[in-house]
């Protein structure tokens, strides 16, 4: 049994069982439970609409399930920050289906969305690691996670299985729609139950590795991670989990809007993040990756430093990039939960390079509960 230094590269260390655990919730061995595509069938939208509310990391495993309901299931999604969400008033005359997530359950501001979906008599869904939270309780259908107690304020473990959680309701839904037959279903399932593994056998090669990177790193002053199409979403969450860790400066942005500004901004003190990784088996992932390539080859005439993530087996982006963190081939829409896990740990010892109290950050709290003034 190892030993750790902290809670959050505990947890980090946990995600393969955490994954698991989750995943047994949902499947009997490569099919999906009956029990729970009946209950999930009595959420959807008959327009096949989904508003997705959330805050924090869990707003970034919603950009991932926005991509994942449109292209897997043809559905039309929207992801709204909560706070903004149950402050916007008026009425929504589309009715969509609200799918809340959180890793507390208790989150204020998602609360407060979930409230307002109900007075607009929207169905409810909720994605939460707290089967007895109030939001799942209040929801009109629960999804749990068994991501198991997370001490840590930087989320890790429950991000990993709430991008688990999503890819499960787009195979339901998916199915429900007559959107996948059994073999593609099936085939979807084998991918995702290998999943925990991959993690699994790479988690000390990030770690080392990761290490290494942070203290080569630790003087930058601001990191820009880029990600395009679904991978955006990890550029997002990367970002994010650099802050709050390290305190270091971070922003996530679509790839392909770097030129767009940011560019302005990349210097040796301002390293680049970039989501180089592949499914060769999808076009439109290619066409992504192809585009990246060119990216990559634009920074590196441009001398900026770049720090990639890659397929195991690439040899073109190691040419192009300074540095390279090599992930298991995966499909497209799995390669999120692979690539967010490196991208944790070079949070984790950002952190530990700065003199960071890594499980608990500044200004932060695990649960955002909204707080009332006395008289």
């Amino acid at each position: 049994m190892q030993n750790f230094a902290h809670e959050m590269l505990r947890e980090i260390y946990e995600q393969p069982e955490a994954l698991r655990r989750t995943l047994a919730l949902y499947l009997n061995g490569e099919s999906l439970k009956p029990d729970v595509a009946a209950l999930l069938a009595s959420w959807p939208n008959p327009a096949g609409e989904i508003l997705i509310a959330a805050s924090g990391s869990s707003r970034h495993t919603g950009l991932y399930g926005e991509i994942l309901l449109e292209d897997l299931c043809g559905l039309a999604v929207d992801v709204e920050y909560a706070s903004e969400y149950s402050c916007r008033g008026g009425k929504d005359l589309r009715h969509p289906s609200v799918l809340v997530l959180s890793q507390s359950g208790e989150t204020s501001d998602t609360l407060a969305a979930l409230k307002e979906a109900h007075r607009q008599g929207h169905k409810t869904l909720a994605i939460t690691n707290h089967p007895d939270s109030t939001m799942a309780s209040e929801a009109d259908v629960s999804m749990p996670l068994a991501a198991g107690v997370e001490k840590a304020i930087p989320a890790t473990k429950s991000v990993t299985c709430q991008l688990a959680a999503l890819y499960l309701l787009a195979l339901y839904e998916g199915v429900r729609l007559g959107r996948m037959d059994t073999a593609a279903v099936t085939e979807r399932i084998k991918e995702l139950l290998a999943v925990p593994d991959k993690i699994e056998a790479e988690l000390d090669g990030w770690r080392e590795q990761t290490a290494v990177l942070a203290a080569k790193y630790k003087s930058a002053h601001t990191f820009l991670f880029l990600g395009r199409g679904i991978h955006y979403a990890i550029a997002r969450e990367g970002a994010l989990k650099l802050k709050e860790a390290s305190y270091v400066h971070a922003e996530g942005y679509p790839a392909g809007e770097l030129k767009h500004g940011p560019n302005a901004l990349v210097s040796d003190s301002v390293p680049l993040v970039v989501l180089a990784t592949v499914d060769r088996r999808l076009e439109a992932s290619v066409i992504r990756y192809e585009k990246t390539l060119q990216l990559l080859r634009d920074m590196k005439a441009q001398g900026a430093r770049v720090i990639a993530l890659a397929n195991a087996d690439d040899r073109e982006v190691p040419t192009l990039a300074s540095d390279t963190i090599r992930v298991q081939p995966a499909s497209e829409y799995l390669l999120p939960i692979l690539e967010v896990i490196p991208l944790q740990i070079f949070s984790y010892f950002m952190a530990l390079e700065h003199g960071v109290d890594v499980d608990h950050p500044r200004n932060l709290s695990k649960a955002v509960i909204e707080k009332t003034a006395k008289a």
